[in-house]
């Protein structure tokens, strides 16, 4: 039997406990801390969340034993990463307990979570985890550095930890080192004049769309879909940005595109980080429209059995469902008071003002549709090809190399029209760099494939053969039958399911998880 983190700390708690009260263990004020870092996220047997907080520690119960109840220590810490020990919260209220492993360290984040600029959402995926890979992959130099300031797990809540999690593999120890060698080498030193040519072409087609618009709807449409699409691929690495000039075009995607940074960074980097993870992942859950694996009975629709033959409808309507999310994120961030989420607001008034203004309706809307339709056959088939997990994956590397395939262009056209994602691997391994690295990445990614034996190797095929390769899957999933017991796609509980997390998906469009009903 597998213990969850909650029972192996009550069974320290209670052993602390006696041996307190036999006089091999005299508590102290220090001591609260030591065992009352216990999970409420921590999975069960049956893969479900503990819903509710639980505080329990060697000092509370012994004093309790001895007539006087000490009051349970907790973390809070400001957006530094400097903390304090203050009076632990209303458990019902408020987290108070939540360790995760970084570089073989365990820390105690219940206090930062709240002060993640992200949001604690994040935290909470990686409570009894480890996150080193994700740490590293999303967060620049300064925010790496900040995680050294916080407090450390207590040394009993760690060691029974660290007997639950599955030590890292050769293969991540392996990839660390790369990283930190990339790094010493200026790999994510920014190239200002290729930055500059590709921002020259979005403004350019820009331009053209505008001066086309009424003269010759049908070019202008045209070029505002290539627009829209572009200015998606630059915000999305600006986004992923770490580096200065990235911090400056943060809101590039939301004065360009329509797109914001907060809702895709919520749901974006939740695929980056948890990729082809069923019921986590909301990139591969597009029910009931399209299905990427057979569903159980009561989660399927009619429109599976024709989904091969009608994808390119819902591919269409892709970007105005991210338009329509970012907006709802957005507003529910302001009032929410994240951080500069008013900027991102009002980036995303230009944007509708500039577009109503300049573009009439039958240019922009179907420009739309045809912008969704190309992103989505661009982004849709590097990972659907591939592995799919139904439970977490905790060697993170080995897991991009299974779930991912490159597509090899054929010309230059096609090169920048996928906006590097043809580089998917290399983006979901190293997601801040800048795409104009990636080429010259292949080759030390395949040489990695080889020496540290990745399953699979390092995947890719031509950029028409992983098109079919995704149409092929489709039709696949169309002509099978249901099958009872499948993965929900919105998750049964697990951590990171896109029901219980910040998910414009959660619930899905017409069914409730059983786990919801309840």
């Amino acid at each position: 039997m597998i213990l969850t983190k909650k029972a192996c700390l009550v069974s320290l708690a209670l052993s602390a406990t006696v041996a307190s009260t036999n006089g091999f263990v005299t508590p102290s004020t220090s001591s609260t801390s030591t065992l009352s870092s216990s999970l409420s996220f921590m999975r069960n047997n049956n893969n479900q969340p503990e819903r509710k907080n639980f505080v329990l520690n060697s000092s509370a119960v012994a004093g309790d034993l001895n007539g006087v109840m000490e009051k349970p220590k907790a973390w809070e810490c400001d957006d530094e990463a400097n903390c304090v020990e203050v009076d632990a919260c209303d458990e019902n209220e408020c987290r108070t307990t939540l360790d995760v492993r970084i570089h073989g360290e365990w820390y105690d984040l219940s206090g930062w979570r709240k002060a993640h600029p992200a949001g604690a959402h994040w935290i909470d995926w990686y409570d009894g985890r480890d996150a080193t890979e994700v740490m590293d992959a999303f967060h620049s130099v300064k925010a790496r550095k900040m995680w050294q300031k916080l407090p450390k797990s207590a040394p009993a809540t760690a060691l029974q930890l660290e007997k639950t999690v599955v030590p890292d593999s050769s293969t991540q120890i392996s990839f660390r080192k790369l990283q930190k060698k990339l790094e010493d080498e200026g790999w994510w030193e920014r190239d200002l004049v290729h930055e500059g040519k590709l921002i020259g072409i979005w403004a350019s087609l820009v331009i053209g769309a505008g001066l086309t618009a009424h003269a010759a709807p049908f070019l202008s449409i045209f070029l505002t879909s290539l627009s829209m699409t572009n200015a998606g691929w630059l915000g999305h690495d600006y986004i992923h940005g770490v580096d200065k000039f990235s911090d400056k075009m943060r809101l590039f995607a939301a004065a360009a595109a329509g797109l914001g940074p907060t809702w895709w960074s919520d749901k974006h980097n939740k695929h980056h980080a948890l990729t082809n993870e069923m019921g986590v992942d909301e990139d591969i859950a597009t029910d009931p429209f399209l299905f990427t694996w057979a569903p159980d009975p009561k989660y399927d629709s009619p429109l599976r059995k024709i989904q091969h033959l009608i994808f390119y409808i819902p591919f269409s309507f892709l970007f105005a469902l991210w338009r329509f999310d970012t907006i709802k994120v957005i507003v529910d961030a302001v009032e929410a008071k994240r951080p500069k989420a008013k900027d991102e607001l009002f980036a995303l008034m230009a944007h509708y003002f500039v577009l109503l203004t300049i573009l009439p309706l039958n240019v922009w809307a179907p420009a739309v549709l045809l912008s969704g339709l190309m992103s989505a056959l661009i982004v849709t088939p590097t990972h659907q090809s591939e592995e799919f997990f139904e439970e977490f994956q905790p060697d993170f590397v080995t897991a991009q190399f299974q779930s991912t395939r490159n597509a090899v262009t054929t010309n230059p056209f096609s090169e920048w029209l996928w906006g590097g994602m043809q580089y998917q691997l290399e983006h979901h391994l190293f997601p801040s760099m800048p795409r104009s690295k990636y080429p010259a990445l292949k080759e030390i990614l395949v040489k990695f494939a080889e020496e540290n034996k990745i399953p699979g190797g390092y995947r890719e095929s031509g950029e028409f053969e992983i098109l079919k390769m995704n149409w092929q899957r489709y039709k696949d999933v169309a002509e099978a039958d249901p099958v009872p017991g499948a993965p929900y796609s919105r998750g049964s509980g697990q951590l990171g399911a896109i029901n219980l997390g910040l998910s414009p998906a959660a619930g899905g469009l017409s069914f409730v998880g059983e786990y919801d009903k309840k």
